[in-house]
């Protein structure tokens, strides 16, 4: 098998992921995945793919991340670890679409406005 070569996105993490035959191991911008993501929650998302079409340990990952923080940088590996998995084999399309791993979420922090605060938030108003 060559490599496969996929992204993926959330808000303004970009991962880019290269998969290929092995043993399972998962290396995130030159470091194990345990070591760059230390809570057991974001591990649980970038192995959610794998753990739902049943292949753990059937592919070596290598991941280039950048941007944003480190929660929605694991779910842009996750998307793009998804996308992997279907090129791969159409049926683990069926498997992941109802757990909503194939879909790019949109949501992005609004812009700062002129002559406010913030995006939403005003200056106090001073009636006198």
């Amino acid at each position: 098998m060559e490599i496969i070569h996929k992204i993926g996105r959330r808000k303004t993490a970009v991962a880019r992921v290269y998969l290929s035959d092995g043993k399972g191991k998962i290396t995130v911008n030159n470091r194990d995945l345990n070591d760059y993501f230390p809570t057991a929650t974001l591990q649980y998302k970038v192995k959610q793919p794998f753990t739902l079409t049943s292949t753990e340990d059937l592919f070596d990952v290598k991941v280039n991340v950048y941007g944003g923080g480190i929660t929605g940088q694991a779910e842009a590996i996750r998307l793009a670890l998804s996308r992997a998995m279907c090129e791969i084999d159409a049926e683990h399309r069926l498997v992941l679409k109802p757990e909503g791993l194939m879909t790019r979420d949109p949501r992005m922090v609004e812009r700062k406005k002129f002559g406010q605060k913030k995006a939403r938030k005003k200056f106090q108003f001073s009636k006198r």
